[in-house]
């Protein structure tokens, strides 16, 4: 469906027009507005069906465009992709209008998704930050944790940055042991997530906790606790690698693997 591929030399095609992390709404009850012409202020973004895709940041949203989180939760999964391009791009694009290196503005590059300091060269790409987001079980039993950013009674499972010089695995030790004290025995990888708030690429695993006495950390997590999959709190959305790892654990559970 989509095809990672600017939409180079195309003068019309169909646009998605962003604001403030929110998105028009468009032709039934989807994101993209019907065919038209291109404007020097469209960023080529991809191909969807066949067709090309531009961008179009906007400075004030009206009161009735969704949010991120709202187009994720109401469209099809095969939506994920480009949603997900739209808002890590969009955000990129609005903040690197001035240079990193000396603070001179920047121009955007036809060919591909970079902003351009003529001033000393330097070239900004969209930034991907690496995480992991693990479900930590002990035998059939989840334990899943809160933050204080979260709905409330809602419970998730846990997450955390890849620090510089760290890799995956050793990222997993250490966020597990920092937001709730356990140490980990075995770990299986699962899949990886593109997640656009704002810019996480979330490497998904299932591990095995070595013990089940827990302490958390009291700031990223305010509560974390075992639950049986016979009676679970609150779960993130169904569009979340998240709720894909407790899924896939419960199905486990069910066939008795």
């Amino acid at each position: 469906m989509l095809r990672r591929e600017l939409p180079l030399g195309e003068t019309r095609g169909r646009i998605i027009r962003f604001s403030q992390g929110r998105i028009a709404p468009g032709v039934n009850r989807t994101p993209l507005m019907e065919e038209s012409f291109w404007g020097a202020e469209v960023q080529p973004l991809c191909w969807w069906h066949d067709e090309p895709v531009g961008l179009l940041i906007e400075n004030q949203p009206d009161d009735d465009w969704p949010d991120g989180r709202a187009w994720l939760a109401e469209l099809p999964e095969s939506w994920f992709p480009l949603i997900s391009t739209v808002l890590q791009v969009a955000e990129w694009s609005r903040n690197h209008r001035f240079c990193g290196r000396c603070g001179a503005s920047t121009r955007r590059v036809d060919t591909e998704f970079a902003m351009h300091c003529d001033s000393c060269g330097h070239r900004n790409y969209p930034r991907i930050s690496p995480c992991i987001i693990t479900l930590v079980t002990h035998g059939e039993d989840l334990l899943l944790a809160r933050s204080p950013r979260f709905p409330p009674g809602r419970y998730s499972t846990l997450a955390g940055f890849i620090e510089p010089g760290e890799s995956a695995e050793q990222a997993l030790h250490r966020e597990v042991y920092e937001e709730v004290g356990l140490t980990i025995g075995r770990m299986r990888y699962v899949r990886s997530q593109a997640w656009p708030f704002p810019h996480s690429l979330m490497l998904g695993y299932l591990v095995e906790a070595a013990s089940r006495r827990i302490c958390i950390d009291g700031h990223e997590i305010e509560d974390a606790a075992w639950f049986s999959p016979r009676r679970l709190p609150q779960l993130p959305p169904p569009y979340s690698i998240s709720r894909e790892l407790i899924e896939l654990h419960l199905a486990e559970v069910r066939d008795g693997r």
